[in-house]
Protein backbone atom coordinates (compact mmCIF):
# COMPACT_ATOMS: atom_id res chain seq x y z
CA UNK A 1 0.00 0.00 0.00
CA UNK A 2 2.88 2.26 1.19
CA UNK A 3 4.32 1.24 -2.55
CA UNK A 4 0.45 2.42 -4.44
CA UNK A 5 0.97 5.55 -2.39
CA UNK A 6 4.15 6.96 -3.55
CA UNK A 7 3.05 6.50 -7.25
CA UNK A 8 -0.26 8.32 -6.62
CA UNK A 9 1.64 11.22 -5.07
CA UNK A 10 2.68 13.86 -8.22
CA UNK A 11 5.79 13.26 -9.49
CA UNK A 12 7.44 15.40 -12.03
CA UNK A 13 9.09 12.22 -13.79
CA UNK A 14 6.98 11.43 -17.30
CA UNK A 15 3.63 9.39 -17.12
CA UNK A 16 4.78 6.45 -19.08
CA UNK A 17 7.61 4.91 -16.84
CA UNK A 18 5.38 5.68 -13.67
CA UNK A 19 2.67 3.51 -15.80
CA UNK A 20 5.35 0.55 -16.40
CA UNK A 21 6.23 0.74 -12.54
CA UNK A 22 2.33 0.61 -11.89
CA UNK A 23 1.94 -2.19 -14.20
CA UNK A 24 5.00 -4.40 -12.67
CA UNK A 25 3.39 -3.79 -9.12
CA UNK A 26 0.04 -4.85 -10.27
CA UNK A 27 1.98 -8.32 -11.75
CA UNK A 28 3.88 -8.82 -8.41
CA UNK A 29 0.17 -8.44 -6.90
CA UNK A 30 -1.23 -10.80 -9.24
CA UNK A 31 1.64 -13.31 -9.01
CA UNK A 32 0.96 -13.28 -5.26
CA UNK A 33 -2.33 -13.84 -5.53
CA UNK A 34 -1.93 -16.83 -7.67
CA UNK A 35 0.30 -18.59 -4.91
CA UNK A 36 -1.81 -18.39 -2.50
CA UNK A 37 -4.92 -20.13 -4.76
CA UNK A 38 -3.00 -23.94 -4.10
CA UNK A 39 -3.04 -23.59 0.03
CA UNK A 40 -6.90 -22.40 -0.31
CA UNK A 41 -8.45 -24.58 -3.22
CA UNK A 42 -6.17 -27.53 -0.30
CA UNK A 43 -8.08 -26.26 2.50
CA UNK A 44 -11.35 -26.48 0.23
CA UNK A 45 -10.90 -30.20 -0.85
CA UNK A 46 -10.22 -31.35 2.68
CA UNK A 47 -12.81 -34.06 3.73
CA UNK A 48 -14.58 -33.33 6.92
CA UNK A 49 -15.67 -35.37 9.51
CA UNK A 50 -17.66 -34.63 12.24
CA UNK A 51 -17.04 -35.75 15.86
CA UNK A 52 -19.70 -34.76 18.71
CA UNK A 53 -18.38 -35.12 22.46
CA UNK A 54 -19.82 -34.59 25.72
CA UNK A 55 -18.16 -33.76 29.43
CA UNK A 56 -17.19 -30.86 31.05
CA UNK A 57 -14.34 -28.07 29.92
CA UNK A 58 -11.45 -30.20 30.61
CA UNK A 59 -12.42 -33.00 28.17
CA UNK A 60 -13.62 -30.57 25.57
CA UNK A 61 -10.30 -29.42 26.12
CA UNK A 62 -8.59 -33.85 25.64
CA UNK A 63 -10.83 -33.93 22.79
CA UNK A 64 -9.53 -30.42 21.07
CA UNK A 65 -5.60 -31.84 21.68
CA UNK A 66 -6.32 -35.42 20.24
CA UNK A 67 -7.58 -33.38 17.17
CA UNK A 68 -5.04 -31.19 17.24
CA UNK A 69 -2.50 -34.20 17.05
CA UNK A 70 -4.35 -35.66 14.01
CA UNK A 71 -4.40 -32.83 12.10
CA UNK A 72 -0.37 -32.49 11.85
CA UNK A 73 -0.79 -36.45 10.82
CA UNK A 74 -3.64 -36.17 8.53
CA UNK A 75 -3.70 -32.81 7.04
CA UNK A 76 -6.14 -33.71 4.07
CA UNK A 77 -8.86 -34.53 6.66
CA UNK A 78 -10.35 -31.91 8.80
CA UNK A 79 -12.51 -32.90 12.12
CA UNK A 80 -15.09 -30.72 12.96
CA UNK A 81 -16.20 -30.73 17.11
CA UNK A 82 -19.16 -30.56 18.73
CA UNK A 83 -19.01 -30.59 22.30
CA UNK A 84 -22.34 -31.12 24.45
CA UNK A 85 -21.44 -30.09 27.99
CA UNK A 86 -24.67 -31.93 29.77
CA UNK A 87 -24.83 -35.86 29.35
CA UNK A 88 -28.52 -35.55 28.96
CA UNK A 89 -28.20 -33.47 26.78
CA UNK A 90 -25.65 -35.06 24.84
CA UNK A 91 -28.15 -38.14 24.74
CA UNK A 92 -31.36 -35.94 23.69
CA UNK A 93 -28.89 -34.28 20.66
CA UNK A 94 -27.91 -37.87 19.66
CA UNK A 95 -31.32 -39.11 19.65
CA UNK A 96 -32.36 -35.89 17.85
CA UNK A 97 -30.04 -36.06 15.03
CA UNK A 98 -29.76 -39.30 14.13
CA UNK A 99 -33.69 -39.54 13.71
CA UNK A 100 -33.36 -36.56 11.26
CA UNK A 101 -30.69 -38.59 9.41
CA UNK A 102 -28.13 -35.80 10.03
CA UNK A 103 -25.92 -37.35 12.82
CA UNK A 104 -22.19 -36.69 13.31
CA UNK A 105 -19.73 -38.75 11.65
CA UNK A 106 -18.36 -39.86 14.61
CA UNK A 107 -19.79 -40.15 18.43
CA UNK A 108 -18.95 -41.12 22.03
CA UNK A 109 -21.41 -43.37 23.25
CA UNK A 110 -21.86 -45.41 26.93
CA UNK A 111 -21.84 -49.47 26.06
CA UNK A 112 -25.36 -48.62 27.97
CA UNK A 113 -26.60 -46.65 24.87
CA UNK A 114 -25.44 -47.79 22.01
CA UNK A 115 -27.70 -50.55 22.01
CA UNK A 116 -30.53 -48.41 20.85
CA UNK A 117 -29.02 -47.10 17.11
CA UNK A 118 -27.23 -50.54 16.61
CA UNK A 119 -30.77 -52.20 16.75
CA UNK A 120 -31.99 -49.73 14.00
CA UNK A 121 -28.58 -50.43 12.18
CA UNK A 122 -27.80 -46.91 12.45
CA UNK A 123 -24.23 -47.53 13.17
CA UNK A 124 -21.62 -48.83 10.93
CA UNK A 125 -20.00 -52.16 12.71
CA UNK A 126 -16.44 -51.43 13.25
CA UNK A 127 -15.13 -55.18 13.32
CA UNK A 128 -13.69 -55.21 9.95
CA UNK A 129 -12.12 -52.18 9.63
CA UNK A 130 -9.99 -53.27 12.94
CA UNK A 131 -9.28 -56.15 11.25
CA UNK A 132 -7.84 -54.72 7.97
CA UNK A 133 -5.69 -52.13 10.16
CA UNK A 134 -1.72 -51.68 10.32
CA UNK A 135 -1.55 -50.34 13.84
CA UNK A 136 -4.44 -52.18 15.95
CA UNK A 137 -5.56 -55.34 16.74
CA UNK A 138 -7.99 -57.02 18.47
CA UNK A 139 -5.43 -58.61 21.28
CA UNK A 140 -4.48 -55.05 22.36
CA UNK A 141 -7.86 -54.18 23.76
CA UNK A 142 -8.96 -55.16 27.52
CA UNK A 143 -11.52 -58.23 26.46
CA UNK A 144 -14.08 -56.66 28.30
CA UNK A 145 -15.03 -53.77 26.75
CA UNK A 146 -14.96 -55.05 22.88
CA UNK A 147 -17.38 -57.53 24.69
CA UNK A 148 -19.54 -54.36 25.85
CA UNK A 149 -19.81 -53.40 22.20
CA UNK A 150 -20.56 -56.51 20.23
CA UNK A 151 -23.51 -56.92 18.72
CA UNK A 152 -24.70 -59.63 16.96
CA UNK A 153 -21.15 -61.22 16.93
CA UNK A 154 -20.12 -57.76 15.51
CA UNK A 155 -17.69 -54.95 16.84
CA UNK A 156 -19.98 -52.14 16.21
CA UNK A 157 -17.98 -49.37 18.02
CA UNK A 158 -14.01 -48.91 18.94
CA UNK A 159 -13.85 -48.49 22.78
CA UNK A 160 -11.58 -45.92 24.59
CA UNK A 161 -11.79 -46.59 28.32
CA UNK A 162 -12.34 -49.07 30.86
CA UNK A 163 -13.33 -47.05 33.92
CA UNK A 164 -15.05 -48.45 36.73
CA UNK A 165 -16.77 -47.13 40.05
CA UNK A 166 -13.96 -46.26 42.92
CA UNK A 167 -13.91 -44.16 45.84
CA UNK A 168 -12.30 -40.89 45.93
CA UNK A 169 -11.53 -39.89 49.50
CA UNK A 170 -10.26 -36.31 51.14
CA UNK A 171 -7.23 -37.46 52.76
CA UNK A 172 -7.02 -34.10 55.20
CA UNK A 173 -10.35 -34.88 56.43
CA UNK A 174 -9.31 -38.96 57.35
CA UNK A 175 -5.96 -37.24 58.71
CA UNK A 176 -8.30 -34.85 60.59
CA UNK A 177 -10.45 -37.17 61.71
CA UNK A 178 -7.74 -40.20 62.67
CA UNK A 179 -9.58 -42.52 60.55
CA UNK A 180 -7.26 -44.53 58.36
CA UNK A 181 -7.66 -44.20 54.84
CA UNK A 182 -8.98 -47.30 52.87
CA UNK A 183 -7.45 -50.13 52.30
CA UNK A 184 -7.50 -52.77 49.24
CA UNK A 185 -10.06 -55.62 49.66
CA UNK A 186 -11.99 -53.44 52.60
CA UNK A 187 -15.39 -54.62 53.51
CA UNK A 188 -19.06 -53.15 53.99
CA UNK A 189 -18.83 -52.90 57.74
CA UNK A 190 -15.58 -50.77 57.37
CA UNK A 191 -17.11 -48.82 54.42
CA UNK A 192 -20.01 -48.01 56.70
CA UNK A 193 -17.65 -47.09 59.85
CA UNK A 194 -15.56 -44.75 57.84
CA UNK A 195 -18.90 -42.86 56.50
CA UNK A 196 -20.19 -42.56 60.59
CA UNK A 197 -16.77 -41.22 61.88
CA UNK A 198 -16.52 -38.76 59.07
CA UNK A 199 -20.17 -37.46 59.39
CA UNK A 200 -19.92 -34.60 61.76
CA UNK A 201 -21.96 -31.59 62.77
CA UNK A 202 -19.70 -29.61 63.37
CA UNK A 203 -21.36 -26.20 64.23
CA UNK A 204 -24.02 -28.06 66.22
CA UNK A 205 -26.92 -26.95 64.43
CA UNK A 206 -28.10 -30.77 64.70
CA UNK A 207 -27.62 -31.38 61.42
CA UNK A 208 -24.34 -32.81 59.53
CA UNK A 209 -22.60 -30.12 57.64
CA UNK A 210 -19.94 -32.48 56.64
CA UNK A 211 -20.68 -36.10 55.31
CA UNK A 212 -18.99 -39.06 55.26
CA UNK A 213 -20.12 -40.32 51.85
CA UNK A 214 -21.82 -38.64 48.76
CA UNK A 215 -23.82 -41.19 46.18
CA UNK A 216 -25.98 -41.01 42.86
CA UNK A 217 -29.26 -42.96 44.34
CA UNK A 218 -29.34 -45.01 41.11
CA UNK A 219 -29.35 -48.62 39.69
CA UNK A 220 -26.19 -48.55 38.17
CA UNK A 221 -24.18 -47.36 41.39
CA UNK A 222 -26.49 -49.89 43.19
CA UNK A 223 -25.54 -52.67 40.83
CA UNK A 224 -21.87 -54.14 41.75
CA UNK A 225 -23.24 -53.98 46.12
CA UNK A 226 -26.10 -56.35 44.17
CA UNK A 227 -23.47 -58.47 42.69
CA UNK A 228 -21.19 -57.91 45.68
CA UNK A 229 -23.80 -60.11 47.95
CA UNK A 230 -24.18 -62.88 45.42
CA UNK A 231 -27.63 -61.06 43.52
CA UNK A 232 -28.37 -60.27 39.81
CA UNK A 233 -29.99 -57.07 38.80
CA UNK A 234 -32.09 -59.12 35.47
CA UNK A 235 -32.61 -62.51 35.23
CA UNK A 236 -30.24 -63.24 32.53
CA UNK A 237 -27.70 -61.35 31.05
CA UNK A 238 -28.01 -63.04 27.49
CA UNK A 239 -31.82 -62.44 27.14
CA UNK A 240 -33.24 -60.65 30.00
CA UNK A 241 -36.80 -60.63 30.57
CA UNK A 242 -37.32 -58.67 34.01
CA UNK A 243 -35.54 -57.17 36.65
CA UNK A 244 -34.84 -59.00 40.02
CA UNK A 245 -34.71 -56.30 42.83
CA UNK A 246 -36.95 -58.64 44.34
CA UNK A 247 -34.97 -61.51 44.73
CA UNK A 248 -34.00 -61.73 48.50
CA UNK A 249 -30.23 -60.78 47.79
CA UNK A 250 -30.41 -58.00 45.18
CA UNK A 251 -33.06 -56.97 48.00
CA UNK A 252 -30.73 -56.70 51.06
CA UNK A 253 -28.39 -55.41 49.08
CA UNK A 254 -30.93 -52.72 48.30
CA UNK A 255 -31.61 -52.34 51.51
CA UNK A 256 -28.47 -51.99 52.78
CA UNK A 257 -27.48 -48.91 49.93
CA UNK A 258 -30.76 -47.23 51.27
CA UNK A 259 -29.88 -47.13 54.78
CA UNK A 260 -26.86 -45.40 54.21
CA UNK A 261 -29.05 -42.62 54.33
CA UNK A 262 -32.55 -43.18 55.93
CA UNK A 263 -30.97 -45.40 58.88
CA UNK A 264 -27.46 -44.20 58.62
CA UNK A 265 -27.43 -40.45 57.77
CA UNK A 266 -23.96 -40.79 56.04
CA UNK A 267 -25.24 -38.83 52.49
CA UNK A 268 -27.22 -36.04 52.73
CA UNK A 269 -31.07 -36.18 52.86
CA UNK A 270 -32.78 -34.67 49.68
CA UNK A 271 -33.25 -31.13 50.30
CA UNK A 272 -29.64 -31.02 51.10
CA UNK A 273 -28.62 -32.87 48.08
CA UNK A 274 -30.72 -30.80 46.43
CA UNK A 275 -28.91 -27.32 48.05
CA UNK A 276 -25.45 -29.00 46.95
CA UNK A 277 -24.97 -32.13 45.22
CA UNK A 278 -22.29 -34.53 46.59
CA UNK A 279 -19.92 -33.52 44.05
CA UNK A 280 -19.95 -30.34 44.48
CA UNK A 281 -19.46 -30.85 48.33
CA UNK A 282 -16.61 -33.57 47.31
CA UNK A 283 -15.10 -30.26 45.72
CA UNK A 284 -15.76 -27.82 48.58
CA UNK A 285 -13.67 -30.50 51.01
CA UNK A 286 -17.13 -30.91 52.85
CA UNK A 287 -17.80 -34.58 51.73
CA UNK A 288 -15.22 -37.39 52.66
CA UNK A 289 -15.80 -40.02 50.03
CA UNK A 290 -17.24 -39.90 47.01
CA UNK A 291 -18.33 -42.55 44.34
CA UNK A 292 -17.50 -42.05 40.58
CA UNK A 293 -15.74 -43.25 38.15
CA UNK A 294 -12.25 -41.65 36.25
CA UNK A 295 -14.52 -39.05 34.56
CA UNK A 296 -13.72 -37.43 37.82
CA UNK A 297 -10.49 -36.69 37.72
CA UNK A 298 -9.65 -33.47 35.70
CA UNK A 299 -11.98 -31.30 37.93
CA UNK A 300 -10.89 -33.02 40.82
CA UNK A 301 -6.90 -32.01 39.92
CA UNK A 302 -8.14 -28.83 39.64
CA UNK A 303 -8.45 -28.86 43.94
CA UNK A 304 -5.51 -26.68 45.69
CA UNK A 305 -7.49 -26.66 49.40
CA UNK A 306 -6.76 -30.59 50.13
CA UNK A 307 -5.29 -33.38 49.28
CA UNK A 308 -7.04 -36.46 47.56
CA UNK A 309 -6.72 -40.06 46.41
CA UNK A 310 -9.17 -43.53 45.35
CA UNK A 311 -9.63 -46.59 47.00
CA UNK A 312 -11.49 -49.57 45.37
CA UNK A 313 -15.20 -50.24 46.03
CA UNK A 314 -15.47 -52.08 49.00
CA UNK A 315 -16.52 -56.00 48.86
CA UNK A 316 -19.18 -57.42 50.10
CA UNK A 317 -19.65 -61.81 49.79
CA UNK A 318 -17.70 -61.63 46.94
CA UNK A 319 -15.49 -59.04 44.62
CA UNK A 320 -17.67 -57.13 41.69
CA UNK A 321 -17.46 -53.84 40.19
CA UNK A 322 -19.25 -52.64 36.90
CA UNK A 323 -18.01 -51.53 33.53
CA UNK A 324 -18.07 -47.74 32.66
CA UNK A 325 -16.25 -47.50 28.83
CA UNK A 326 -17.27 -45.03 26.22
CA UNK A 327 -16.70 -45.84 22.44
CA UNK A 328 -16.05 -43.84 18.94
CA UNK A 329 -19.30 -45.00 16.73
CA UNK A 330 -19.48 -44.33 13.46
CA UNK A 331 -22.85 -43.31 11.77
CA UNK A 332 -24.43 -45.40 8.86
CA UNK A 333 -25.32 -42.08 7.09
CA UNK A 334 -21.68 -41.14 6.90
CA UNK A 335 -20.33 -40.22 3.46
CA UNK A 336 -16.91 -39.93 5.36
CA UNK A 337 -16.61 -43.52 6.44
CA UNK A 338 -13.16 -43.64 5.66
CA UNK A 339 -11.88 -40.83 6.77
CA UNK A 340 -13.80 -40.69 10.11
CA UNK A 341 -12.42 -44.26 10.72
CA UNK A 342 -9.00 -42.88 9.95
CA UNK A 343 -9.86 -40.91 12.99
CA UNK A 344 -11.12 -43.31 15.06
CA UNK A 345 -7.86 -45.55 14.47
CA UNK A 346 -5.76 -42.65 15.66
CA UNK A 347 -7.38 -41.90 18.60
CA UNK A 348 -7.08 -45.69 19.55
CA UNK A 349 -3.60 -45.67 19.05
CA UNK A 350 -0.86 -45.47 21.36
CA UNK A 351 -0.35 -41.86 20.32
CA UNK A 352 -4.31 -41.03 20.60
CA UNK A 353 -4.39 -42.76 23.86
CA UNK A 354 -1.59 -41.27 25.38
CA UNK A 355 -3.15 -37.76 24.86
CA UNK A 356 -6.34 -38.36 26.56
CA UNK A 357 -4.99 -40.24 29.40
CA UNK A 358 -2.68 -37.46 30.33
CA UNK A 359 -5.73 -35.41 30.77
CA UNK A 360 -6.77 -38.03 33.75
CA UNK A 361 -10.18 -38.59 31.77
CA UNK A 362 -9.46 -41.74 30.98
CA UNK A 363 -8.50 -45.44 32.28
CA UNK A 364 -6.96 -46.31 28.67
CA UNK A 365 -8.73 -49.12 26.91
CA UNK A 366 -5.36 -50.43 25.11
CA UNK A 367 -3.41 -52.46 27.76
CA UNK A 368 -0.64 -51.37 26.95
CA UNK A 369 -1.11 -47.70 27.94
CA UNK A 370 -3.15 -47.85 30.67
CA UNK A 371 0.00 -50.20 32.03
CA UNK A 372 2.46 -47.14 31.05
CA UNK A 373 3.25 -43.70 32.84
CA UNK A 374 0.45 -41.97 31.12
CA UNK A 375 -2.20 -43.11 33.23
CA UNK A 376 -0.15 -44.63 36.24
CA UNK A 377 1.66 -41.30 36.24
CA UNK A 378 2.71 -40.81 39.86
CA UNK A 379 3.61 -36.81 39.59
CA UNK A 380 -0.03 -36.18 39.74
CA UNK A 381 -3.16 -37.56 42.12
CA UNK A 382 -4.60 -39.94 42.54
CA UNK A 383 -2.04 -41.82 43.01
CA UNK A 384 -3.49 -45.33 43.54
CA UNK A 385 -4.63 -45.30 40.24
CA UNK A 386 -3.67 -48.69 39.91
CA UNK A 387 -6.61 -49.46 41.41
CA UNK A 388 -8.80 -49.03 38.60
CA UNK A 389 -6.38 -51.81 36.73
CA UNK A 390 -6.60 -53.96 39.89
CA UNK A 391 -10.56 -54.14 39.80
CA UNK A 392 -10.72 -55.34 35.96
CA UNK A 393 -11.08 -59.07 36.17
CA UNK A 394 -14.17 -58.23 38.33
CA UNK A 395 -16.00 -56.10 36.26
CA UNK A 396 -19.50 -56.84 35.09
CA UNK A 397 -21.74 -55.59 32.33
CA UNK A 398 -25.57 -54.11 32.62
CA UNK A 399 -27.58 -55.58 30.22
CA UNK A 400 -26.91 -54.52 26.67
CA UNK A 401 -30.48 -53.64 25.25
CA UNK A 402 -32.23 -50.75 22.76
CA UNK A 403 -34.47 -49.69 25.82
CA UNK A 404 -31.94 -50.29 28.88
CA UNK A 405 -31.52 -46.39 28.97
CA UNK A 406 -35.67 -46.18 29.49
CA UNK A 407 -35.15 -49.34 32.30
CA UNK A 408 -32.85 -47.87 34.06
CA UNK A 409 -34.32 -44.54 34.50
CA UNK A 410 -37.21 -45.96 35.75
CA UNK A 411 -35.45 -47.95 38.42
CA UNK A 412 -33.42 -45.31 39.40
CA UNK A 413 -36.82 -43.38 40.35
CA UNK A 414 -38.02 -45.71 42.71
CA UNK A 415 -34.56 -46.11 43.82
CA UNK A 416 -34.06 -42.98 44.59
CA UNK A 417 -37.63 -42.95 46.27
CA UNK A 418 -36.29 -45.36 49.08
CA UNK A 419 -33.06 -43.54 49.62
CA UNK A 420 -34.74 -39.97 50.37
CA UNK A 421 -37.18 -42.59 52.64
CA UNK A 422 -40.48 -41.94 50.68
CA UNK A 423 -41.07 -45.80 50.15
CA UNK A 424 -39.16 -48.95 51.55
CA UNK A 425 -36.94 -50.38 49.86
CA UNK A 426 -39.17 -53.32 49.36
CA UNK A 427 -41.59 -51.67 47.59
CA UNK A 428 -38.75 -49.82 45.20
CA UNK A 429 -37.67 -53.33 44.18
CA UNK A 430 -41.47 -54.28 43.05
CA UNK A 431 -42.27 -51.26 41.66
CA UNK A 432 -39.40 -50.98 39.25
CA UNK A 433 -39.57 -54.68 37.65
CA UNK A 434 -43.72 -53.85 37.77
CA UNK A 435 -42.76 -50.25 35.78
CA UNK A 436 -40.35 -51.92 33.84
CA UNK A 437 -41.99 -54.91 32.36
CA UNK A 438 -42.90 -53.50 28.75
CA UNK A 439 -39.63 -51.97 28.57
CA UNK A 440 -38.43 -55.22 28.46
CA UNK A 441 -41.18 -56.66 26.29
CA UNK A 442 -40.08 -53.72 23.56
CA UNK A 443 -35.99 -54.03 24.02
CA UNK A 444 -33.90 -55.27 21.73
CA UNK A 445 -30.72 -57.24 22.41
CA UNK A 446 -27.67 -58.68 20.85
Amino acid sequence: LTGVAAHLRPRREPLRPRLASMNRLLTLLALSFLLLLPACAGDDERTVVRLMVSGDPAERDAYLALVAAFHTRHPGIAIDVTHIPSPRDYRTRLATEFAAGNPPDITLMNYRRYAAFAAREQLVPLGPYLDRSGSLTRNAFFPVTLAAFTWRDELMCLPQNISSLVVYYNRDLFAAGGVPEPRDGWRWEEFLATAQALTQDRDGDGRPDQFGLGVEPSLFRLAPFVWQNGGVIVDSTDRPTRLTLTRFPSQAALAWFVALQTVHGVTPNRVEEAAQDSESRFLAGTTAMYLNSRRGTPAYRAIEAFAWDVAPLPRGAEAAGVLHSDAYCLSAASTARDAAWTFIEFANSVEGQTIIAGTGRTVPSLIAVANSPAFLNPGQPPGRSQVWLDQVDSLRLVPVLSTWQEIEDIASEEIERAFYGDIPAADAARLADQRTEEYFLLGVGP
